[in-house]
């Protein structure tokens, strides 16, 4: 049982999920506040959505719900557009035959390239701009970074994080009270040998290889294993402080069914659940929020509620 409720408890839904129109009561009553809207397409997908009526309806009523509105977004496609390929491929990553390539994230040792990312995370955050103060602009999932001869002896945390920080001092100019996500997952685990995170550069856990049937602290899984070494190598780098964040799978349907439709029934585990919110909390975090994607209507009409009342119960101190 937690000592106190966690101060963030969210959610991150696609716009798809949006669909249904009552989520935000549904998440005040399950007493969560942050909503994240979600993209692995790029921030224009959520900047069209919410300029339809349903859009613009769900971000109303999630603010006079009483919820934090954030963007959690894989946004690199869009913050250097791949369309400057032709005109300067310097910009670009080389990939390990040593050609430049305009797919995925972009060469970090490269200043014009930091400065063409962040005078667009800037026009991104104006259109999307969080009531939090907290900004989410992710590589590109899971994609590889540069093997220049300027970027080779840097690992993919070290050319994410100085793309993340390039991306916090442009966003200061604009917000002086910024902070960014620091997003340590998937190839990231390996901690940064070589750059740190700026001040204003907060951790962001996602240990999206891990059981959902096992707490997370359970050694004998490899993938645990090796996500609670890469979790203690982060606290070292970034410092825990109330800013870090938890972005678990406990609620996507979309995790759990391969990213296809139609989703399966979230595998429920309360006992687990209990188990990975205490150890975060003994870890020192106090924000928590994990992905609901693919809990649309449909998911309803195919499998009934999903456990978000028991997911927000959890993370306010009570039983799942």
């Amino acid at each position: 049982m937690l000592e106190q409720p966690f101060r963030a408890r969210g959610l991150v839904l696609i716009p798809p999920d949006l669909t249904l129109p009552d989520w935000p009561e549904r998440m005040a009553a399950a007493g969560l506040n942050v909503i994240g809207y979600h993209t692995a397409r790029g921030p224009s997908e959520i900047t069209e959505f919410l300029r339809t009526e349903v859009g613009q309806a769900s971000r109303e009523r999630f603010a006079e719900c009483g919820l934090d509105i954030e963007y959690e977004m894989h946004a690199m496609q869009e913050l250097l557009p791949r369309g400057l390929f032709e005109r300067d491929p310097e910009l670009f990553r080389m990939d390990e035959s040593g050609t430049r390539v305009p797919e995925w994230n972009l060469c970090p040792s490269h200043a014009s390239a930091l400065e063409i990312v962040g005078e667009n995370a800037v026009r991104v955050c104006e259109a999307l701009t969080p009531t939090t103060h907290r900004y989410y602009l992710w590589s590109d999932d899971g994609k590889p970074w540069c093997q220049c001869p300027e970027c080779r002896g840097l690992n993919d945390a070290d050319q994410t994080l100085l793309t993340t920080n390039a991306i916090l001092a442009a966003l200061r100019q604009w917000d002086p009270q910024a902070r960014v996500a620091g997003l340590v997952y998937h190839a990231t685990l390996t901690p940064p040998t070589q750059v740190r995170p700026a001040e204003g550069v907060f951790l962001e856990f996602a240990p999206i290889e891990r059981r959902w049937d096992r707490p997370l602290t359970d050694r004998t899984i490899e993938a645990h294993a090796r996500a609670l070494d890469a979790l203690d190598a982060a606290i070292e780098i970034y410092s825990m402080d109330e800013h870090a964040q938890v972005l678990e799978y406990w609620m996507d349907a979309s995790r759990h069914s391969g990213w296809q439709r139609p989703a399966v029934a979230v595998p429920w585990h309360p006992e687990v659940l209990a188990a990975d919110l205490e150890s975060y909390a003994a870890k020192g975090f106090r924000r928590v929020t994990s992905f609901g994607c693919h809990l649309d209507a449909e998911y309803l009409a195919m499998h009934g509620e999903p456990p978000v009342a028991a997911y927000g119960a959890a993370l306010l101190g009570g039983d799942a």
